[in-house]
């Protein structure tokens, strides 16, 4: 189960570093690229809760959730990391609660392609059992 876990986390956090690459404005800080290996396990287990959540998310509309919109799906994504947030951190930041509304642009843009990302990984498992 633990390597399950790993390997949903780290599809999470490779989209979450190609999105922070591609999006994010100068030179983004360590901690934002560091590799899955370099966490601290709070944020290793909240990106393994996320992915599953999104997984969960796409099969219980039997993949229909191919159908929103790149906002809706990136909100989905900064809803679930929130509450991996309040879960895990008794006081947190501000900057790590924020509405979608108030996060900029580069984050936006990085959680629409961790949905993405998580959707064709899920797609490419499905192909991938039924043979």
């Amino acid at each position: 189960m633990s390597s399950d876990n790993d390997h949903g986390g780290k599809v999470f956090r490779e989209a979450w570093i190609t999105g922070v690459t591609n999006h994010y404005p100068g030179t983004p800080k360590d901690s934002y690229i560091a590799p899955w290996e370099s966490m601290p396990e709070w944020e290793r287990a909240s990106a393994a809760a996320v992915y599953g959540q999104v997984v969960d998310f796409i099969q219980a509309t039997n993949g229909a959730a191919a159908r929103l919109s790149p906002e809706l799906k990136g909100q989905f994504v900064a809803i679930c990391w929130i509450g991996q947030i309040y879960a895990r951190i008794p006081d947190p930041k501000p900057g790590y609660v924020a509405p979608w509304n108030e996060l900029p642009e580069w984050q936006q843009r990085t959680d629409i392609g961790i949905f993405e990302a998580i959707e064709r990984h899920q797609v490419a498992e499905e192909v991938g059992t039924a043979g």
